[in-house]
């Protein structure tokens, strides 16, 4: 867990193109030092696909006009749009204390946590990352790691379009359906659920303060 009194600085980038943020992380993520405070990056991007460096191109069955990025990040294909909330986690797991393993966990229950506060169950499977309202998944892990501090992060549906998710095999599984909170009896926008999920966050990995990196 986190040093005793050890901040994460908080960044709203509002609505950003995926590129551009994911070679800001990249950035910052080669440039910071053992003294760089740890960031979390909330944002919705526009309509994109994304593949994980190691994805198969066979996930994605029909993409139509909506732009595919290969990225560097772990795991297969998976769509972002409007709707979605991103919180892109740059942490130090050195200063932490935590395994890539221990990273993951968090963030699943950081979700599973926020989920709660709607009123929704759910749950993370052993055998793909993720967070699953039954049977169904709500939210998508992805992360890169370099030199023990992390970039990429977690991406929860909550009111967005799922119709693009029916054009690939979401994450690389054949059939697997999606769900939104919007579907789920909590009729909510990204940017009301940016708290919860930032207060579970901080609780999973004990920071003790939150401050806006401007």
């Amino acid at each position: 867990m986190a040093e005793p009194g050890l901040s994460l600085f908080l960044s709203r980038l509002g609505t950003a193109e995926y590129r551009a943020v994911w070679q800001a992380m990249r950035e910052f993520t080669e440039n910071r030092d053992e003294a760089t405070a740890d960031e979390i990056w909330l944002v919705e991007h526009p309509p994109v696909y994304t593949l994980g460096r190691n994805g198969d191109r066979a996930h994605i069955l029909a993409p139509g006009v909506i732009p595919i990025v290969e990225s560097d990040r772990g795991g297969q294909v998976t769509y972002h749009g409007p709707g979605q909330l991103v919180a892109y986690t740059l942490f130090d797991l050195n200063r932490l204390g935590i395994g890539v393993r221990s990273l993951v966990q968090g963030l699943e229950r950081a979700v599973i946590g926020t989920l709660a506060q709607y009123g929704v169950r759910s749950e993370a499977r052993a055998d793909a990352p993720g967070v699953y309202v039954d049977g169904r998944k709500i939210a998508s892990l992805g992360l890169r790691i370099r030199h023990g501090r992390s970039y990429h992060g977690i991406s929860l549906n909550v009111d967005l379009d799922l119709a693009p998710f029916r054009a690939i095999n979401p994450c690389g599984h054949a059939g697997l359906e999606v769900t939104r909170l919007a579907d789920l009896g909590a009729p909510v926008k990204p940017f009301e659920v940016a708290l919860p999920l930032l207060g579970e966050i901080v609780r999973e990995f004990g920071y003790r303060s939150v401050e806006s990196a401007g």
